[in-house]
This record gives structure tokens, sequence and C-alpha cells, in this order.
């Protein structure tokens, strides 16, 4: 059998976007089986995939917070000892940072990953035995898939990725009614779409007896879910979900509605229709990956501009045009309700949800 161990340790969207990978693995390689080291917030995605037999968390983000609380655990030990456990025919470091390829070291086995010119951190290439050398500007499903394929020697498949979740396995009870899950909430400042839209949007779909659900993940994204539902009949505020929990609400969806977000990526590991909307950032480079999703990209003249924080200074027409305090990126005024309405109602229908 032939074991691996891949370190793939954040965010939710890079996570998802190595499954494809895994399920090329298994299929060009019978009996393949994968160890992953994960960080401890996404520990639960890692195990929706069938080739994959341990999950190992690490905790990097919580330990560089409380370095000295982290040196006097023995968290750090035990993590050191479990990559420790087994020897592994190949260890696959999908992330390209310092930070993955220095965990790396503590794995026995030849360790592969993005050469200088291909990895997000040039130096991460010091610490592999084998640094390949994989082209930018392509989407990150397919740089994995590409990674993966030279390291275990098999040939690159040609067909679109699958990511091999089971949704029906995943799914929790589907409502009778239409129902849309919007995924407002984003890292970035500049990626959220305004908040006065997704309420625009919401009223626009009551109207037409479809429900929308609001998922939250922090106490910010839960006040917001509460404004854009307030009032509103078949408008839900989710509880506070787990990552297995809302993959179940995912995949009993008829439809998402989505800005640059992990959850985006989730609708479309489950083959759940999901309009993504874009600014920012480049949907070519990180959209939402298969064969239900559609991207709405604004043609605004900075966009994408690829900045956390919105640099753009708008000119006196578009101060009158414009509310500057809550139609703020400028770049969404062009991925407006109005469209994202029409073009979500034709994905329902696509997909005979209405």
């Amino acid at each position: 059998m032939t074991s691996i161990l891949l370190v793939k340790t954040s965010s939710l969207g890079d996570v998802i976007h190595s499954l494809p990978a895994l399920t090329d693995a298994a299929a060009a390689i019978p009996g393949i089986r994968f160890d992953w080291v994960v960080e401890e917030s996404f520990v639960e995605v890692p195990a929706w995939h069938p080739a994959v037999d341990r999950v190992i968390p690490v905790a990097l983000r919580r330990w560089r917070k409380h370095p000295l609380q982290a040196r006097r655990s023995s968290e750090w030990a035990e993590f050191k000892s479990r990559i420790a456990e087994r020897p592994y025919d190949a260890v696959i470091d999908a992330q390209g940072l310092l930070k993955s390829a220095w965990l790396t070291r503590y794995a026995k086995g030849p360790r592969f990953g993005l050469d200088r010119q291909s990895a997000r951190e040039s130096l991460a290439a010091l610490f592999y035995h084998q640094p390949i050398a994989v082209p930018r500007g392509q989407h990150a499903v397919e740089r994995v898939r590409q990674l993966f394929s030279a390291a275990l020697g098999y040939a690159m498949p040609t067909n679109l990725g699958d990511y091999g979740l089971d949704r029906q396995a995943l799914a929790g009870p589907s409502s009778v009614q239409p129902q849309v899950l919007f995924f407002h909430g984003t890292t970035w400042s500049s990626k959220h779409w305004p908040e006065l839209y997704w309420r625009e949007l919401a009223e626009k779909l009551v109207e037409r007896e479809i429900g929308v659900q609001l998922p939250w993940g922090n106490a910010e994204e839960k006040a917001r879910a509460e404004r854009i539902a307030e009032g509103l009949r078949r408008v839900q505020v989710l509880p506070s979900l787990s990552l297995t929990g809302m993959a179940g609400m995912v995949a009993g969806a008829q439809a998402c509605v989505a800005v640059d977000t992990g959850l985006g990526h989730l609708a479309a590991a489950l083959n759940v229709p999901c309009l993504s909307l874009f600014g920012p950032t480049d949907a070519g480079l990180t959209g939402a990956y298969g064969p239900s999703q559609v991207h709405l990209v604004s043609d605004f003249p900075c966009a994408p501009c690829l900045q956390k924080t919105c640099q753009y200074l708008p000119t006196d027409e578009e101060a009158r045009q414009f509310d500057l305090q809550r139609e703020q990126p400028l770049c969404f005024t062009r991925v407006a309700p109005d469209n994202v309405f029409e073009r979500l109602q034709k994905l329902l229908a696509d997909h005979g949800a209405i």
C-alpha cells in the first residue's frame, strides 16, 4: 500500500482545493492512502474524503498568538510525535509556505513541494528533496493536481477535477421549498458585497416564495445576518454550526450566493449550484471550481486589484450616483442586486429548483 502525508493546513478554501488531487491519485494508484496535516479549525474536511486515513491537527495560528503557552504545553511535542509515527512513501507540501515546509522536516519520507518559481514563498523550496515546477496563472485546484501527478508519477488527468465527496452522506434533511444560502462573510474588507445589496436580494427572493438561510462564523457576521433578515418572512439566521453541520446545510440547498469565501468552495465541492460575486479578487485563479459554479465578475476599472482594503477614490459623479456609506467597495456596483437576482433565477431554473 502506498502511504502519503499531505501538508495543507489552511485556509478553508485552500484545503478544499486539495481534494481533487486526492481523487486523481486514488484513481491512478490503487490502494493509496493519505494522512493529512491541517489546521485544527478545519480537521473535519479531510475526513470527508474516502482516501484519507488519519487527520493530524496542527495549531500554528493559535501557537503563534501564544508562543510561551505552546512551548509549555505538550501539544507541540505530541504533534511532532504523531507526524513521525510512521514512514511515508512521499511527503507532499501543497501549501508552498515556509510554515508548511518547516512541518515536513518532522516526517519520515522523501519531501515534495513547489520549486522556487512556483511556491508562494520561494524559500520553502529549500526544505524539499524534490522541488517541482508548476506554472502560475492557473486555478489553484489545477496547480495542486499537477503537483500530485508529478510527485507521485502518474499522468495528469485531463478531466475536470472531482472532489470525491458524497453529497448525500453529508446532507441533512432538505426543505420541500426552495432554499438559497447566502455566504455573506469573508476575510478581506474589500471582498464584502454591500449589506444593502444582500438585503435587496433577500427581499426579491422572498417575493417569489424562495427562502433564504444565513450562516455566520463570528459575532460581526451574526449581527449582519440578523440585519439582513430583520422583518423578512422565510429568511432564517442559522444557529452556530460545525463545518460538518454547515456541509449538511449546503448539501441540502437548491443554490448558494457567495462572495469570495471558503464556504463558496464548499458548495463547489458538494456540486451545489453557486453564484459567486467577485470584485477585488481573480475568479480565474481562486474562483469556485466545478460544473455548477457561476462567477459574476466586476468590470470596474481597477478590478481585480487584489487589495485587502479598497484604495479607490470615488469621483464626484460616483459620489452623486451612489451611497458611499453603504455601497462600498464601488467595484461591486457593477455586480448589483438586479443583475445577481436575474442570474440566480436562471441558475435555479437550469437545475430544476424553480
